[in-house]
């Protein structure tokens, strides 16, 4: 069953994400790993916001690769340009803290 309220509410995050992306544009001051991981927050709700839009229940993932398959899954079309938004992945919750992690040891 489509849930628009969590699509909206998925997009208006997705938005916050790209609206801090655009005061991130300078690399002396933000770093790769917080402005990977606000991109690719932003392409994770986007997907949600979809999925949600056309019906789909989705886990608790960040794997955008994953959330591509369960679009195409239930009939959706990714145009291939957007294919390159998985080396995004990398840039989750996850590797943020694996990055932190290794920072403070060395």
């Amino acid at each position: 069953m489509r849930d628009l309220d969590h699509a909206l509410l998925m997009s208006h995050i997705a938005l916050n994400d790209f609206k801090a992306l655009k005061g991130m544009i300078d690399p002396a001051i933000f770093s790769d790993e917080i402005f990977g991981f606000h991109a690719q927050q932003a392409v994770e709700k986007t997907l949600k916001a979809w999925l949600s839009l056309v019906g789909v229940t989705y886990p608790k993932i960040h794997d955008i690769e994953e959330l591509f398959a369960l679009l195409t899954d239930h009939g959706e079309n990714i145009p291939d340009q957007f294919r390159t938004l998985i080396d995004l992945t990398d840039f989750a919750v996850q590797f943020r803290y694996d990055f932190f992690a290794e920072s403070d040891t060395e």
